[in-house]
């Protein structure tokens, strides 16, 4: 029976993918309920009946009140026997199937497949934006904000149909009731309903907004902490143990001042609840023993009376926490907004078409890119790279290197001019085409935090085993896999690397990255300080590597380590931007500019860091 109900809506039915999602909260979460049209129509009927039903048992209880007070005992069965009967089968039978479908229909259709669905749209959405668009903000803040914005939006439907149409179908019996009874009984009613929504509008938005505050401040913890666990070798390195707790301690703090605000006015609202229902109790029940007195109604009618309103002094609570909880939660869903419903910065052109590949001609044609700052990064740069050239790219730091390859990779766009693979514009192809025809190794080559293997095929998931320990060898790596254990006992190529493979050696992240790169054989190469993690004796083995990886592809290799590119076919000097030398590396040496300075002033190897024009 569960699976029948859990599998009425499928979470991942298809859909059209949009880059720019509704920024509205009714338009966000209409959008997402639309697999649910039905099943929501199907549960507003259930709710319906169960609160007509709940209406109906307590003027049945009047009705039995008013029956055993006007017929002597022996009479009752002979006279009332069947409609007992009748409605004890309804009670026993068809009632708790009414219940049973609308529970299941909330519980088992709606809630957990709403929430998958949430979850499931908002991690693809979020995958889909620019690198640029994850360095603004903390990677925890953004996943926490995808975990806890799906719960909320369940949270607030449930509210909506099980206590929202359930409270309306439940006043509109019990008005009924009443004044089929007699119309003065409802006009208690219907002033504690003006009073009550006064109540509602004056307590509802503020406890909104005060959760909206709570769940910012919330995430905000969130995002301290996790930023302290994900550096936590740089807390322990500068012995920031305290300054980390003091940086925590703010905001949760300040969470909890927004939460004692929220809860100032639950406890004001509570009190105004205690008030109006007071008045609800004695108008309705005093009234109907005042109409019994004066013989204008009957003992089954205050015995109803009486019922009702004690029922609705109980379900009023229950409301008002439901109404605030679903305010709550549609502050956590806004909150959530604000990451997963962000329009896609940097997305594929309309009619993007794959990068088609002839021969890896690389073109920067008066490229400018200054990360919107008005400086620094690359300024009206052109350059050309042959397909199956070997290019080294120097510069002190911030020259515009990695900005190169950046826009090369296109984690951002150009502020001006175009970038041309093959004569195609970059922009104008899709971005999972272009990458999946780079290969790039770069200086901090961080590893996801599953096996050896997983990250060795994530360079090529079509691989064979054969092909992957091929990779590993040729790069240096497969002796020290196989000596691999993880905690779990894990061996190999199946031991866990740990969150950014920080379980194993700079060097060894290094060589399984190059592993990778070599399993991908994309036809274009990109290598930033691809060896400076290495021991040089494990470089000397690599560069070996390199050069036959390098074999037919054109390739970019940035480096500080000048040995490592002398040999390219070309170099390239940048310096603020620009380029301001290239050529082979006997050529630069005698040109004496900045790269033979380079040269000359290394130490090890390497640019010296206060290197400056002369």
């Amino acid at each position: 029976m569960f699976r029948f109900f859990e599998g009425l809506v499928d979470p991942y039915t298809p859909y059209d993918d949009t880059d720019v999602p509704p920024s509205g909260l009714f338009r966000f979460l209409t959008v997402y309920l639309r697999p649910f049209r039905k099943l929501l129509l199907a549960i507003v009927v259930t709710t319906a009946f169960v609160g007509t039903i709940e209406v109906l048992l307590i003027y049945f209880a009047g009705y039995v009140v008013d029956m055993l007070n006007n017929t002597s005992p022996d009479q009752v069965f002979a006279e009332y026997g069947w409609t007992l009967l009748l409605v004890a089968g309804f009670v026993l039978l068809i009632r708790p199937v009414i219940q049973v479908l609308d529970a299941a229909l909330m519980n088992q259709s709606l809630m957990p497949n709403f929430g998958t669905l949430i979850r499931w749209r908002s991690h693809r959405h979020v995958l889909r934006q620019s690198v640029g668009w994850f360095e603004n903000d903390f990677a925890g803040r953004i996943a926490n904000r995808i975990m806890q914005t799906a719960p909320a939006a369940g949270e607030a439907i449930y509210q909506i149909l099980d206590a929202v149409v359930y409270a309306v179908i439940y006043l509109i019996g019990a008005l009924w009731l009443l004044a089929d009874t007699d119309p003065r009984l409802a006009v208690p009613l219907l002033i504690w309903l003006l009073f009550y929504v006064v109540l509602v509008r004056w307590t509802i938005p503020r406890v909104g907004a005060a959760a909206r505050a709570f769940s910012d401040a919330r995430s905000e913890i969130n995002g301290r902490i996790v930023d302290s666990y994900t550096n936590i070798q740089s807390v322990k390195l500068f012995a920031h143990g305290r300054r980390e707790e003091d940086y925590a301690l703010e905001a949760i703090d300040t969470a909890r001042t927004a939460f004692a605000r929220q809860m100032r006015l639950i406890t004001l609202m509570e009190l105004g609840l205690t008030l109006i229902n007071g008045f609800l109790i004695v108008a309705v029940v005093g009234w109907a023993i005042l109409m019994w007195r004066q013989g204008t109604s009957t003992i089954g009618t205050v015995a109803a009376a009486s019922a009702l309103t004690l029922r609705l002094n109980a379900m009023t609570g229950w409301i008002m926490w439901s109404l605030s909880s679903l305010f709550q939660n549609l502050g956590v869903v806004a909150e959530g907004m604000q990451t997963i419903a962000q329009p896609i910065a940097l997305g594929d052109a309309r009619n993007a078409s794959d990068l088609q590949i002839t021969n890896c001609r690389i073109e920067l044609d008066h490229v400018s890119h200054h990360y919107g700052k008005g400086s620094g990064g690359l300024d009206r740069i052109s350059l050309s790279i042959r397909g199956g050239e070997k290019v080294g790219i120097v510069g002190r730091s911030g020259a515009g290197k990695s900005t190169l390859v950046n826009l090369l990779l296109r984690f951002h766009d150009v502020e001006g001019g175009v970038i041309r693979i093959d004569g195609q514009d970059i922009r104008e192809v899709t971005q999972d085409s272009l990458r999946r025809q780079i290969g790039m190794v770069t200086q901090d080559s961080s590893l996801l935090h599953r096996s050896i293997r997983d990250n060795l095929l994530y360079g090529r998931p079509d691989a064979t085993d054969q092909q992957m320990i091929r990779a590993a060898r040729r790069a240096e790596a497969h002796d020290f896999i196989l000596g691999l254990v993880d905690p779990k006992g894990r061996c190999g190529y199946d031991a866990f690397v740990g969150e950014r493979g920080v379980k194993l050696s700079g060097g060894q992240r290094q060589r399984v990255a190059l592993s990778r790169v070599i399993l991908k054989n994309a036809p274009i190469l990109v290598l930033d300080e691809a060896t400076s993690a290495l021991d040089s004796e494990v470089e000397a083995a690599i560069q070996e590597t390199l050069y036959g990886v390098m074999e037919g592809k054109t390739v970019i290799a940035i480096a500080h380590r000048l040995s490592t590119i002398a040999h390219m076919d070309r170099i390239v000097v940048l310096d603020d931007g620009r380029v301001i030398e290239q050529g082979t590396h006997g050529e630069l040496l005698a040109l004496d500019g900045l790269y033979a300075r380079f040269w000359n002033r290394q130490s090890g190897g390497f640019i010296g860091i206060r290197e400056v024009a002369e």
